[in-house]
């Protein structure tokens, strides 16, 4: 297909050319979809899948709760204990259930040597799932 351009001078010359660089950007940007696309297609492996009955999920225990709040007093599980006390209560607790896992609340104006003696209970009653607690800022 030819176009016939006019000049002021009035000579009628054919232009015999295309202009291809709209041609060459639209094949650009389809050869971008193709590289993006092409690995998502050949990543799915179809599987027949065995058919078996349902089962229940293993039942979660709920973990205890150990909280010292501003005034220095230790609470597991919302009942007051002493700091003396607190040793061989986690012992009792960890000898019905071994697989005990302890939540440590402390409140932020409590004093370091409480918590300390908190915490040197717990190791020494053999609790190894300790998760100390904070609020985020």
């Amino acid at each position: 297909m030819a176009i016939n351009t006019k000049d002021n001078g009035g000579d009628d010359d054919v232009m015999g050319e295309i202009n291809v660089t709209p041609l060459v950007d639209v094949m650009l940007v389809l050869l971008v979809v193709f590289i993006v696309t092409a690995p998502l297609l050949t990543n799915a492996v179809h599987v027949n899948l065995p058919k078996t009955t349902e089962t229940a999920p293993p039942e979660e225990k709920a973990a205890v709760y150990l909280s010292v709040d501003a005034t220095g007093k230790v609470f597991i599980d919302k009942q007051e204990y002493a700091v003396d006390a607190v040793e061989t209560e986690l012992k009792n607790r960890k000898a019905a259930d071994p697989e005990l896992a302890l939540n440590l609340n402390a409140d932020d104006g409590v004093q370091y040597g409480i918590v300390a003696k908190v915490m040197a209970a717990i190791e020494r009653a053999g609790v190894t799932k300790l998760a100390v607690l904070t609020a985020p800022q």
